[in-house]
């Protein structure tokens, strides 16, 4: 029973962000090639420890998501994000990190 305690580790920044860009879990699940489920996503935003593989598959998706929401001007100062700016437990994560998104989030008013 440890061993599910120390997988579960709250809430993520994806969370957060997911929220902030108004992405739903279904959104991600859409624009995902690489058969990406709701189950997944909503195990990534509740802080489920997954694999480096899973998380940096949810990372593309997520990015995908909010590319098809901004205009060309837009994409074109766009931050991609990376795994360690979205789960607090990926390695090279700083809780100091500053999202140079920020102004684009506002801009699309969700």
């Amino acid at each position: 029973m440890s061993d599910s305690a120390g997988n579960d580790l709250g809430d993520q920044p994806l969370d957060k962000m997911m929220v902030s860009w108004g992405l739903e879990n279904h959104d991600l699940v859409e624009v995902s090639t690489e058969q990406l489920t709701h189950k997944q996503v909503q195990r990534a935003r509740k802080g489920r420890r997954l694999t480096l593989k899973m998380m940096q598959k949810v990372t593309r998706a997520f990015n995908v998501a909010i590319w098809y929401q901004l205009s060309d001007e837009q994409k074109e100062t766009y931050y991609e994000y990376m795994h360690r700016d979205l789960f607090n437990y990926a390695k090279g994560f700083d809780a100091d990190w500053i999202d140079p998104n920020a102004e684009l989030q506002s801009a699309i008013g969700k």
